[in-house]
């Protein structure tokens, strides 16, 4: 089997109904180029407010279904691709979750994976937004496709991954926002960018599938009393040897595309059978926090 895919590296505006009815300009470029399955970087509706505790951004998120997701099962029906978006969800009074949605190509929504882990870090207050997912890591079927879903963080777990690989995922898509401090991009950037590129490739050959991260580009400050983060874009696939094609740069709107081969997961995983030598009476140490 073969399919398209294609992640859409974004500037958010402002206004959530704009960014809305841009990222439907994006996904209708990607749908005319071919593409199967179109991933939208980490809460692309909005400008990434996270960056301090700031209680009226709470007003941003949203049901699921709802408006957003509504309007872009409507798309999906038009294209006949499957989307993957981000969405801060609105739960209940008190519950709201950093929620990506999968919609089939026939306009259905297939479900909805919750962040699981979820950061505090200077510029990165989510644990303040966000309660921790709890339905587990999931994948979906759909027409293209068995595909699976991390958020940003999850990104840097190999535990996350390998629960989606165990569940016969082709590809794992990383819905992204993240980017330098500009107090530490000096010090640290090219550091903080390779670490970030080769954890996802790691995965890939680890698992045997492909990964795909999809980030968000540019500098973003809505707080003028913070300093801000430039994010890095670098959207890219890697393939199960772990070969990074379609990157895209680091400060522009861009949409990446790759073809994605089943058979080549077969063939990585007949030459390298990690899943056929894992000990699973071996690992019981995982399951606690440290081993003394």
């Amino acid at each position: 089997m073969k399919y398209k895919i294609a992640l859409i590296q974004t500037k958010p505006l402002e206004n959530k109904v704009d960014n809305l009815y841009r990222a439907g300009s994006f996904l209708k470029k990607a749908a005319s180029n071919g593409a199967n399955i179109i991933c939208l970087p980490e809460l692309f509706l909005t400008p990434y407010f996270c960056q301090k505790e700031n209680q009226s951004a709470f007003r941003l998120a949203e049901s699921i279904p709802g408006p957003a997701t509504d309007k872009l099962q409507e798309f999906s029906r038009e294209l006949g691709v499957v989307i993957i978006a981000s969405l801060f969800e609105k739960r209940t009074k008190g519950i709201f979750h950093n929620t990506t949605t999968v919609i089939d190509a026939d306009g259905s929504l297939s479900g909805f994976y919750r962040k699981m882990h979820i950061p505090d870090d200077p510029g990165f207050y989510e644990k303040y937004y966000f309660t921790p997912g709890d339905q587990g890591y999931r994948v979906f079927d759909t027409r293209y496709g068995r595909i699976g879903v991390l958020i940003c963080w999850d990104q840097w777990f190999p535990e996350a991954a390998r629960m989606i690989a165990l569940q016969g995922a082709d590809i794992i898509f990383y819905p992204t926002a993240i980017g330098w401090l500009p107090s530490e991009k000096t010090e640290y950037g090219e550091k903080q960018l390779d670490a970030w590129i080769t954890v996802q490739r790691s995965h890939a050959i680890a698992n045997g599938l492909y990964t795909a991260a999809v980030n968000r580009a540019g500098y973003e400050k809505p707080y003028p009393d913070e300093e801000g983060i430039e994010f890095w874009g670098n959207s890219f696939i890697s393939d199960p040897y772990g070969c990074v094609f379609g990157r895209a740069g680091s400060n522009e709107e861009e949409i990446v595309y790759a073809d994605i081969q089943t058979a080549v997961i077969e063939d990585v995983r007949q030459t390298w059978p990690f899943f056929r030598d894992r000990r699973i009476d071996s690992y019981d140490g995982l399951l606690r926090k440290f081993i003394d």
